[in-house]
């Protein structure tokens, strides 16, 4: 097949591109700039675009699809052309789905977690292997890419996005799948430029219910108020699956998970992440693995890329970096390191980033969200909030929200630089939480000053 891509070096792109290309498609693709490691990545299998920009000549007859992702807009000349001339168009997920309506799919939703879950359960198949195609948002160790697709393998594991598909196609991925085994973490509002309220929000997960497969399953955190109704009200002919946060202990910095064979050491941490391995255990049981061998398998699991990643360690400090940008996440993160290394003091920054977490409407939403932080700090560009047509918000707003007067805020990126390198780092934690830079911070320098 001849495959082209309309915004070809997007994160989700670039990779189902070079899983394509790996199956043997032959992939062109187009994009108006490309940023690392998707460059390289590409470049490496030769799929770059010589030049970067929108070239309608490149849509001819003889393509078999377009592939558009989300960065392109609805006038972009690429699509235009590819409609006038009748070539079929599909986002990112409709070809996923086209790619395995013939295997049973796997399909991992929920507003936070289903990165972590996902990356589990592909660890888990990996360590017995067993065989299976998937999708998962973070590089893992062990795998070549993010997205692998085959004709042979029985099972695919796709991690559910709720955000939406494509500039011309509003709904959201996560609903094109069609599960035949799904698993729902949990809700927290996001997404507020799409999902404008909570109840707009919350039905997209009951979509979501609704579209598995008959005679599929649900595996559910019951812990999760939302989620609970959402799955109690589904009238889906369906078999339901609760998990829950698993007992477990904390001994000397290390914890330890309760088995039936007892205690076992675990490479990560936190209630939600032990809240996640429940979650991918009742899945990879449904995919055929045994308990037992589930347990030997997860105690080697170290976490998913900016997960709670540990990017640097010295004499008496740990740096922590987390993608977590949503409040239920910076929540569950600050606590969870903290919890797990109570004897440290913790210096927690955040960094407001999205278009929901920059929204004056939504801030309150962080109450008290950093609150196991000793210190606390949080980071925002004014031109972000500018750029997304956003109202202006001030430090004074942030305080609020976060219900902490010692909050520091920083609109500068070398005034949050220079309040890091003046802390004292003396038995201490040092959390990095943003799905960006903070304005261009340079990570190796400081990594180096924390390891000194």
């Amino acid at each position: 097949m001849r495959i082209h891509f309309i915004a070809i070096g997007g994160s989700a792109m670039h990779n189902l591109a070079l899983a394509l290309q790996h199956k043997g498609y032959q992939i062109t693709g187009s994009d108006d700039v490309i940023y690392e490691p998707s460059k390289s990545r590409l470049q490496a299998k030769s799929l770059l675009p010589e030049a970067f920009g929108w070239y309608p000549e490149k849509i001819t007859a003889n393509l078999d699809a377009v592939i558009l992702g989300m960065h392109a807009k609805q006038d972009n000349p690429e699509l235009k052309k590819a409609q006038e001339i009748g070539v079929p168009i599909y986002s990112y997920p409709e070809f996923l789905y086209e790619q395995s309506k013939n295997k049973t799919r796997v399909v991992i939703g929920g507003s936070h977690g289903k990165t972590t879950i996902t990356s589990m359960i592909l660890h888990v198949l990996n360590y017995h292997d067993k065989k299976a195609d998937f999708m998962v948002g973070a590089q893992l160790e062990g795998f070549e890419r993010m997205v692998h697709l085959t004709e042979e393998n029985d099972f695919i594991v796709l991690e559910g996005d709720e955000y939406l598909s494509s500039p011309i196609d509003k709904r959201p991925k996560f609903h094109l799948y069609k599960p035949n085994i799904a698993l729902l973490s949990g809700i927290a509002w996001d997404h507020i430029n799409v999902f404008p309220t909570f109840e707009n929000y919350v039905s997209q997960f009951q979509i979501f219910v609704d579209s598995i497969v008959k005679g599929g399953s649900i595996t559910y955190n019951e812990e999760d108020e939302e989620v609970v109704k959402v799955v109690e009200n589904s009238e889906n002919t369906i078999r339901k699956f609760p998990y829950r946060t698993p007992s477990y202990e904390l001994v000397d910095g290390q914890t330890y998970l309760e088995t039936p064979e007892g205690p076992m050491p675990i490479e990560v941490f936190g209630q939600h992440n032990l809240s996640n391995i429940a979650g991918a255990k009742w899945i990879c049981q449904n995919m055929g693995i045994d308990e037992d061998d589930f347990y030997e398998a997860i105690a080697t699991f170290k976490g998913a890329s900016k997960r709670l990643e540990k990017m640097a360690e010295g004499k008496s400090t740990i740096l922590f970096k987390d993608f977590a940008h949503s409040p239920s996440k910076v929540a569950a993160t600050t606590k969870a390191v903290k919890e797990q290394y109570p004897d440290k003091k913790l210096i927690a920054c955040l960094e407001l980033h999205t278009y929901s977490s920059l929204n004056a409407a939504f801030l309150s939403h962080y109450k008290n969200a950093m609150n196991a932080a000793d210190v606390a700090s949080v980071f925002y560009s004014p031109k972000s909030v500018a750029i997304k047509q956003l109202k202006e918000i001030s430090g004074t707003q942030i305080k609020e929200a976060f219900q902490r007067d010692d909050l520091y805020v920083f609109t500068k990126p070398s005034d949050f630089e220079a309040f890091l390198y003046e802390q004292s780092y003396d038995n201490t934690l040092l959390l990095l939480m943003s799905s960006g830079d903070y304005g261009g911070l340079n990570l190796p320098s400081l990594i180096n000053h924390l390891e000194k």
